[in-house]
């Protein structure tokens, strides 16, 4: 499962609408509608959590995954050391806040979060970009 920065994650394009992602993916292991009446699509085996913005005609536009076989930038990251994983990365501005146990690592320029707890990574989340007109820059061009 390759996570693609400012892009989505393998197949999976910001932007896409809930019938592309089904077309793909079959439909999700659970769906249901968050506080911001955005929907969310489950899929447990590829341990996969996808929202679908309301306000953006329920496009695409932010995926968390915990899934061990996730790839960012050619290197497996859940599990492993997540400053190792930062300092690895080209990207150097992060970003960092606790809670409890776990702690966010943000890096706002490609709108990416390696979640760590007892410094390892627990979870990646990535959303789509909002451009300099202050819009998203939906990466999927279909209808």
């Amino acid at each position: 499962m390759i996570i693609n920065p400012k892009n989505g994650i393998d197949q999976l394009l910001f932007g896409m609408k809930q019938n592309d992602v089904i077309a793909l993916y079959g439909n999700p292991d659970k769906q249901f509608e968050d506080d911001d009446s955005n929907i969310i699509f489950l899929y447990n085996a590829k341990k996969l959590r996808l929202t679908f913005y309301e306000d953006e005609q329920f496009r695409l536009g932010y995926l968390i995954t915990s899934n061990p076989n996730c790839v960012l930038l050619d290197q497996k990251v859940i599990g492993r050391n997540v400053e190792e994983v930062k300092t690895s990365l080209p990207f150097k501005a992060w970003e960092m806040e606790s809670f409890d146990s776990t702690e966010n690592h943000f890096n706002e320029s490609n709108w990416l979060i390696l979640q760590s707890e007892y410094e390892a990574i627990i979870r990646v989340e990535i959303g789509a970009i909002i451009n300099d007109n202050d819009e998203f820059d939906w990466k999927f061009k279909g209808k």
